[in-house]
């Protein structure tokens, strides 16, 4: 699903480099967690994936279903099957939520030739995708997520998600601002997902996550290169010990 080949990436306005020679394959169906101390590259990574335009990649390739992505602009990587939840979601005053996930949606649909929703079938999947995360349908009035709670947004971002049906699905800090009842509904909307065509990166800083979100892998980002790969019991390691003896031992 995704290989990340010798990847380097810098911001595009100072020219600082923060992805340094970064490897880094995701099969099929795998759910793969990014963890590492602040200042790792754990963002960086995900909005480089999303194509997001603060940030150049001078060397390296990123392949998505064997494809290079490099050349594609972010709104092509979405219709391509690529989804980044935000770890701070933006508010969007003057567009209802409906409204952004009926533009989405149907946006998804064109790029792939298929025909727009109807206003019932479209309101018939929005409905069901909310309930099964316990959302009050009065959000989706709303203006995006203006004004609403963390929790709030981080369940907009997973019914995006669950609508949209995308195949590689970047998490960046999802459980952040989170109460534990939140970080439930979140992490099970997400395990809904899961699936043999789908592929998950989960970006977090805490193991907690991950008692929710079973990784099949664990990855430790450090100075924009991963030094470090392993089962979920990596990430039990790292909430007992800390970072600091796997730096070492790759220094």
């Amino acid at each position: 699903m995704l290989e990340i080949k010798n990847l380097h990436a810098r911001v595009a306005e100072t020219g600082v480099e923060i992805i340094r020679g970064l490897n880094l394959t995701v099969q099929d169906g795998e759910v793969a967690a990014i963890m590492g101390p602040n200042g790792s590259g754990k963002s960086t990574l995900s909005y480089v994936l999303a194509g997001r335009e603060d940030y150049e990649v001078t060397e390296g390739e990123i392949l998505y279903n064997g494809q290079s992505i490099l050349e594609m602009d972010p709104a092509e990587r979405a219709a391509s099957g690529i989804f980044l939840a935000f770890q701070y979601p933006m508010e969007i005053p003057g567009v209802a939520t409906m409204e952004f996930l009926k533009v989405a949606m149907n946006a998804q649909r064109k790029a792939r030739g298929e025909d727009p929703l109807s206003i019932p079938d479209l309101m018939k999947r929005v409905k069901h995708a909310a309930g099964e995360l316990s959302m009050d349908l009065g959000m989706l009035k709303r203006p995006l997520n203006v004004g609403f709670s963390g929790g709030e947004k981080k369940r907009a971002e997973i019914l995006q998600m669950k609508l949209l049906e995308p195949k590689l699905c970047v998490l960046d800090e999802t459980d952040s601002g989170l109460d534990i009842d939140a970080l439930k509904i979140v992490a099970d909307g997400v395990n809904q997902l899961r699936s043999p065509d789908r592929s998950i990166v989960v970006i977090t800083h805490y193991q907690r996550l991950l008692d929710y979100i079973v990784p099949d892998s664990v990855h430790v980002l450090y100075k924009g290169q991963v030094i470090k790969s392993g089962d979920k019991s990596l990430a039990y390691e790292l909430e007992e010990n800390g970072y600091a003896g796997i730096i070492e031992e790759a220094a």
